[in-house]
């Protein structure tokens, strides 16, 4: 079996890449780095570094790869293969866009089979973004002939991934989900490793709701308290255990709209803060809390889910007080931590939160604001009432 993969950077070797060749496929890379190109083409192989405790190394082989530039090489690639995936960048999906749409077009006149193309990206509904980049550049018959005979699963991703003086790293968790109902090419085995579900929405949702928001809950606080990285703050007691108390209140918005089970929930959870404490793991505080303002979105990982649990009555206090050490964050090198402080200077912090958050309930709106105050007084973490 034959993969294409565009996207040579860590996740595409350390995720996507290894999971297809534990799975029995040849990959070719597309990429646009010649040396990465040529090392590849020389070594039929790429090796990466697992860190667990024995920092183990795994080998990816067989491999080749193709310049991007080399448009006849990757049409002929296309036609050849028998799964496409892509770990691009989400603004990258527009760029790969006409060589797909060209190569599925010709795959479709050679009659070769059907084909599912995987995008695999830092977004919702990648897959689906990818289609409709790719139908933009054709004629209402030459889409209908390509969406015949190709699938687009969207997909859910996880991998820290990480380089070091060009050696990929990666964490040893990993997540591939894959929309099982949008596989169109049934004749091929599923991919070792991965989980197909038949509803993506739950498993995206659990991902961006405690996963990402556990990031965003860690460095928040620990950013206020002084340390440099998410794994020295996880070593004091008191902040894994405000890390805890701010997922199992987060749990409830999967458990009551996804209908997760508690215990379920529990060893999800349990799990996240076990990779948030790896200690050959790196997270730099100001990198995992840039961008603040878009954190803070009305549907993004802070506030949906305590916006969406406090409508139902159910606790939020220590999400508030995430989001209250959010309007906080202070890095002067990030471009949102810089405007999020000149707005509350210039209107204040009541303001800043409507404006930012999009919170309408005055009541949950007073309880963030007066969290932010006690944050600004004392940056300790505030004791809340076990559940």
């Amino acid at each position: 079996m034959k993969a294409l993969h565009f996207g040579a950077g860590n996740i595409g070797k350390g995720l996507i890449g290894y999971v297809l060749n534990q799975s029995g496929y040849r990959i070719t890379f597309v990429d646009v780095d010649q040396r990465t190109i040529e090392q590849f083409n020389s070594q039929n192989s790429y090796t990466f570094e697992v860190l667990d405790e024995n920092r183990t190394v795994e080998t990816v082989s067989p491999v080749d790869a193709i310049h991007s530039r080399s448009e006849d090489e990757v049409l002929a690639a296309i036609q050849d293969a028998d799964l496409i995936t892509t770990s691009v960048g989400a603004g990258n999906l527009a760029k790969i866009a006409p060589a797909l749409a060209t190569g599925l077009l010709e795959r479709a006149a050679a009659d070769r089979p059907e084909i599912d193309v995987i995008a695999n990206e830092n977004m919702i509904n990648a897959s689906s973004a990818l289609q409709k980049e790719i139908d933009q550049l054709l004629t209402e018959s030459e889409r209908d002939t390509i969406h015949s005979r190709t699938g687009f699963p969207n997909t859910a991703i996880d991998r820290l991934s990480l380089s070091e003086e060009g050696v990929t790293q990666v964490e040893p968790y990993y997540e591939w989900i894959i929309e099982e109902p949008a596989v169109l090419n049934r004749d091929l085995p599923r991919l070792e490793g991965a989980t197909y579900v038949e509803d993506l929405e739950p498993f995206i949702e659990r991902k961006l709701y405690i996963v990402n928001l556990g990031h965003a809950v860690t460095a928040y606080a620990a950013s206020l308290q002084g340390y440099a990285t998410i794994q020295s703050a996880l070593k004091e007691t008191q902040m894994e255990e405000f890390l805890r108390k701010a997922l199992q209140e987060a749990a409830e918005y999967s458990i009551q709209f996804h209908g997760f089970g508690a215990d379920e929930m529990n060893t999800f959870i349990d799990k996240t803060i076990k990779r948030f404490q790896n200690d050959n793991v790196r997270d730099p505080v100001f990198r995992v809390g840039r961008a603040p303002i878009r954190k803070l979105g009305h549907d993004e990982r802070l506030i949906k889910p305590t916006r969406t649990l406090f409508e139902r009555g159910l606790p939020v206090e220590n999400l508030v007080t995430a989001i209250a050490a959010a309007f906080l964050f202070d890095n002067p090198e990030d471009d949102e931590s810089v405007t999020l402080k000149a707005y509350i200077s210039k209107y204040g912090i009541n303001n800043a939160v409507t404006h930012f958050t999009g919170i309408e309930d005055p009541s949950l709106q007073k309880k963030i604001v007066d969290r932010y105050h006690n944050w600004n007084e004392s940056h300790s973490l505030q004791p809340t009432n076990e559940r």
